[in-house]
């Protein structure tokens, strides 16, 4: 499974596997936190869960790492691409579900938000604490470092 580039050529680098298995969690989230209970966290307790939600990430990143270095090998449109490409959309999914089960809110690859009643606390791999924080409107280009 191949993906079409900016420029409409073929994109096959880990870039465009990852922007793949990207979306295809955002789509699942999405629907998901309609579903989900809502869990409010102080920056204490978000840094305090912070350790179990970086090895959780750490873990699937070397995992989905290592599957894109495999589908590079195999090339675009075998067999064995096909296989891993599933198995790298499942990696993520587990990721983003195992993410989501400690309340913790997934809104992309490897980035993660944590609810605390005016807005997130906001992470993403592999910064070294829970440091910035943004608006519920903001996303990602709202973030601004907690002082």
């Amino acid at each position: 499974m191949s993906q079409q580039g900016d420029d409409g050529g073929e994109e096959t680098g880990s870039r465009g596997v990852f922007d793949h298995a990207a979306i295809l969690v955002i789509i699942i989230l999405r629907m998901s936190d309609e579903l989900s209970s809502v869990r409010r966290f102080t920056l204490d307790e978000a840094n305090a869960l912070l350790p179990t939600v970086k090895r959780l990430t750490a873990d699937a990143v070397h995992d989905t790492e290592s599957i894109a270095a495999r589908m590079r090998r195999a090339g675009p449109g075998s067999e064995q691409y096909v296989r891993l490409d599933e198995s790298l959309n499942e990696r993520i999914t587990q990721w983003a579900s195992d993410i989501e089960a400690l309340g913790v809110h997934v809104k992309g690859l490897w980035l993660v938000d944590f609810d605390n009643g005016d807005g997130y606390y906001c992470w993403q791999h592999p910064e070294p604490a829970v440091s910035h924080y943004h608006g519920y409107d903001d996303g990602f280009a709202g973030r601004m470092k907690i002082v």
